[in-house]
């Protein structure tokens, strides 16, 4: 199952999909008002179900595609899942605001713990895609431990003190720049504790 091929442009859209659709989705209803059994729900609220569901249809078409998920994805569902069923639940946009958060500082406690007993948890999930020495991956486990809980600390500070607009730009675009900025400015990392797998024939 592990070994499935797919198009990685195809994984790629499931990844990020959701979240494009979310931003989209906001900034369309993000006027309106929904009514439904007697309750109005705002805009946020409304796109925050919409999301929910479908990030949950992007991660068993992920499932489907790749024949496995990470341990990530799947918590990263359950906390979506919850905090978003609490946002539709108690008609709360505080709740789903607070969901980056939780993700982040879980993944920062969980390679915090692994650290302090001289392991690398980040290695684990993703030593296959990323070969390297395990020097390497214990400095790299602490910068990305470090670097959650700063993207923590940054989703509190925006949520609290900013509108609902800014927030989901944030979410979307800034956190997922964030991410890919923070990989970028590893390279002298991954080149300096490489290890250069040998061709196939």
């Amino acid at each position: 199952m592990s070994d499935k091929t797919y198009d990685p442009k195809l994984k790629a859209a499931l990844e990020y999909g959701p979240l494009l659709a979310f931003m989209v989705g906001y900034w369309l209803v993000k006027d309106r008002t929904f009514s439904v059994g007697g309750v109005e729900y705002s805009g946020f609220i409304a796109i925050t179900a919409v999301f929910v569901l479908i990030f949950a249809g992007s991660i068993l078409a992920l499932w489907k595609l790749t024949g496995k998920l990470s341990a990530m994805q799947v918590f990263s569902l359950v906390v979506i899942l919850f905090m978003g069923g609490l946002t539709v639940w108690f008609n709360d946009p505080h709740f789903i605001k607070m969901k980056p958060t939780i993700i982040y500082v879980a993944f920062a406690v969980g390679l915090g713990v692994g650290l302090l007993q001289g392991k690398s948890y980040l290695r684990l999930l993703m030593g296959e895609v990323l070969p390297m020495r395990e020097e390497g991956w214990m400095i790299l486990t602490r910068r990305m431990a470090l670097f959650f809980v700063v993207l923590a600390v940054a989703n509190e500070v925006v949520w609290r003190n900013f509108s609902d607009g800014t927030w989901v730009t944030f979410k979307v675009v800034g956190l997922t720049v964030a991410m890919f900025a923070f990989l970028f400015t590893q390279g002298r990392l991954f080149e300096r504790y490489g290890i250069e797998q040998p061709k196939k024939d």
